[in-house]
């Protein structure tokens, strides 16, 4: 292995890790569905059911003040956050994704807690159907990569 490879194995090992997921109920059955996937590919990957803490808050806009508690408690190796913002007629569409994801960001940036985001933003329910099974397992994925990889870094 090359130096500039060491730390970055992709470990998918979730054992042992706890993970946090904040889930907007808003467009709850799209939200429901990438939970569902979350859920199943952490399971798949070896986090207990007991380590991982699932709560569910109104909208999108709410996700990131419950991962900044969490994030606080130091009770998570990683935190997840779930989410579905569809388009609309008006620019409500762009303050809500924008300021999401920067929550979001904000959280993972200033408590150095790895927070996969699965907050679709997506043009039609159509959209995000489609990507609904795909983003949740993806972020499953990430939490544990991450979580694993700042271990290593630490």
């Amino acid at each position: 292995m090359q130096e500039a490879d060491k730390g970055s194995s992709g470990e998918l090992d979730g054992a042992g890790l706890r993970i946090g997921i904040v889930r907007a109920r808003f467009n709850d059955a799209i939200t429901g569905a990438v939970a569902r996937a979350c859920l199943s590919e952490l399971d798949r990957l070896e986090v207990d059911g007991g380590d991982i803490r699932h709560v569910t808050v109104p909208g999108a806009l709410e996700i990131p003040v419950a991962l900044k508690v969490m994030a606080d408690s130091g009770d998570y190796d990683a935190l997840v956050a779930i989410g579905c913002v569809i388009r609309g007629e008006t620019y409500h569409f762009e303050l809500v994704a924008n300021e999401s994801g920067a929550g979001v960001t904000r959280v993972a940036l200033d408590h150095g807690v790895p927070v996969a985001n699965a907050i679709l933003t997506c043009d039609t329910e159509v959209q995000a159907w489609a990507r609904a099974e795909e983003k949740g397992r993806d972020a499953a994925r990430v939490a544990v990569e991450m979580a694993n990889l700042l271990e290593e870094l630490s």
